[in-house]
């Protein structure tokens, strides 16, 4: 339920977007991550979490060097809207 509802916001703010873009797994990823991350802050011996966690930093990861190979400005947009990386100050 909550995964339709999820991809009927992200389906409204880029009707060009599909479910299985790049754009789309970056931000499902993302989606995850948070959760997971607000719950291993309770629950800090949760090992299953923390490796989950893990592995879908890995994917996230993978498909984010991919996205900066293809398409560089794609990436740099994705990174700023979903703030992503911590920008350098200079």
């Amino acid at each position: 339920m909550v995964k339709n509802t999820f991809i009927s916001v992200i389906a409204q703010e880029e009707k060009e977007e599909k479910s299985g873009s790049v754009a789309f797994q970056i931000q499902r990823f993302t989606d995850r991550i948070r959760k997971l991350s607000s719950h291993l802050e309770l629950h800090r011996k949760d090992f299953l979490s923390q490796r989950g966690l893990r592995k879908i930093l890995g994917k996230r990861q993978k498909v984010l060097a991919y996205l900066s190979k293809k398409n560089g400005i794609r990436y740099k947009q994705l990174i700023n809207q979903l703030d992503i990386r911590k920008s350098k100050m200079r």
